[in-house]
């Protein structure tokens, strides 16, 4: 079968720093996204995956705005260390909001640094501004289920997660 609108497909990959060559994540498992403009996979890699079988393998180059954004240094910010809690290490990560009168809409910060009056949180995502290399094998293509295209996403065997 093809991968093309509506099927799920399930893939192996693994993301590479473009600039120095390293391997910033490989996955053994397979993992499953519904093809079709869903939002369950990078639109570029969807794009070069359309059309594929299983076997055949891709890698996609990704410019910043094409994966996890441009870095933006009014994402960092330096708090107050009494509106965190006693025991905060660098690499915690919080969720807080840049205005907090949005209840959908929030960032994930990490501490860079904590000294004994202040806390310096970054609310960039860790790969942001960051040119990626996508390099994937499909390893399985499948009609999706009426629920799934209903829900816009992939079930699990057994399950329905959201």
């Amino acid at each position: 079968m093809k991968i093309e609108k509506n099927t799920v497909v399930s893939l192996r990959y693994e993301l590479i720093d473009a600039a120095t060559g390293e391997s910033l994540e490989k996955v053994q498992d397979p993992v499953s996204y519904l093809h079709g403009g869903y939002d369950g996979i990078f639109p570029l890699v969807e794009e070069a995956l359309h059309g594929k079988n299983v076997g055949d393998s891709c890698a996609v180059t990704l410019q910043p705005d094409d994966a996890f954004g441009e870095y933006d240094h009014d994402l960092v910010e330096v708090e107050p260390r009494s509106s965190f809690p006693k025991d905060v290490e660098v690499g915690m990560q919080f969720e807080g909001g840049p205005d907090e009168s949005e209840e959908d809409d929030f960032i994930l910060y990490t501490v860079l640094e904590v000294t004994d009056d202040e806390v310096t949180v970054d609310g960039n995502h860790p790969l942001s501004g960051k040119t990626l290399t996508f390099d994937c094998v499909v390893t399985g293509v499948r009609a999706a289920t009426a629920e799934e295209l209903e829900h816009e996403h992939v079930h699990d065997e057994g399950s329905h997660l959201h």
